[in-house]
């Protein structure tokens, strides 16, 4: 038994070592969603429009979709953010930079989730908004109106592009969102989530950053990378299938080699039906 472990062992440790050489690309980050208008994958732009500049270095929009984002009435969905009356540019600012996050950011692979719809194929469902981002954005837009809660859907389409749907009423955004949670959570059917998590923590994604720091949403989504791998890692573990997908090493799994390698040489089977389970 103790040689076999021995030789496992050394086998972990040259894997290891071609681990360090080669990274292994990590399937959720710096990638685009497949959806309307994105890029297959991020890279630089010469010029992105105005409030959609911060992604230039690493972006999943082209040029043309950043200046159509800034547009009234923009070609990207045909969506008009002055169903109620005219939008007020302090307001509108927020939704322009939402709309730029959307198209360009290349870090919100954690919450990308497969949908099934005309217009695109994978939407971002409870990305992590930091607090400030949120409730800058229900501050500076307290005082528009509008007559719906989520605009993702329900609209009257009829003319091509969205009017109020008949019977709706215009009321000022504070009544329709209360809070800055409902405003974030509700308008793009929980896209986001609200988080009393601050901007720099690197536990939430900026919507406004300064270029000129670097792209702060770069940690937070390997953070969150991380996090989902190593839940769904413990949910393997439970079920009795977990050998080959454990046996694969996810880097998490890296961590535990010295462990490993004691229980290995100690004479356990190596990688069996239970993997890492004794662990």
């Amino acid at each position: 038994g103790l040689a076999v472990g021995m030789g496992v062992g050394q086998a972990l440790l040259v894997l290891l070592a071609a681990s360090t050489v080669m990274p292994v690309k990590d399937p959720l980050l710096n990638i685009c969603m497949d959806a309307k208008h994105h890029k297959t994958k991020p890279g630089p732009e010469g010029t992105l429009h105005d409030q959609c500049a911060p992604w230039k270095d690493n972006a999943c929009c082209t040029a043309n979709t950043s200046s159509e984002a800034h547009k009234d009435q923009s070609n990207l969905y045909n969506f008009n953010w002055n169903h109620c009356g005219l939008m007020p540019p302090k307001c509108k600012r927020h939704f322009i930079q939402d709309t730029c996050l959307y198209e360009c950011s290349p870090n919100l692979g954690p919450w990308i989730e497969q949908v099934d719809s005309s217009w695109r194929r994978e939407r971002i469902l409870h990305v992590p908004l930091c607090k400030e981002d949120c409730e800058e954005w229900w501050e500076d837009c307290k005082d528009y109106v509008t007559c719906k809660e989520n605009w993702h859907k329900g609209w009257n389409w009829a003319t091509g592009t969205n009017r109020c749907p008949w019977g709706s009423m215009c009321r000022p955004f504070s009544q329709v969102f209360p809070r800055p949670k409902d405003l974030c959570e509700k308008i793009w059917s929980n896209s986001y989530k609200y988080t009393t998590e601050h901007r720099g923590s690197g536990r939430c994604i900026q919507m406004w950053f300064d270029p000129a720091q670097g792209n702060p949403n770069v940690v937070v989504a390997k953070y969150y990378a991380w996090k989902k791998r190593s839940s769904s890692a413990r949910m393997e573990d439970v079920t009795p299938e977990t050998g080959e997908a454990v046996c694969a090493l996810p880097w998490p799994g890296l961590v535990l080699l010295p462990l490993a390698l004691v229980v290995v040489s100690e004479g356990a089977g190596g990688c069996g039906s239970h993997g890492w389970g004794s662990l």
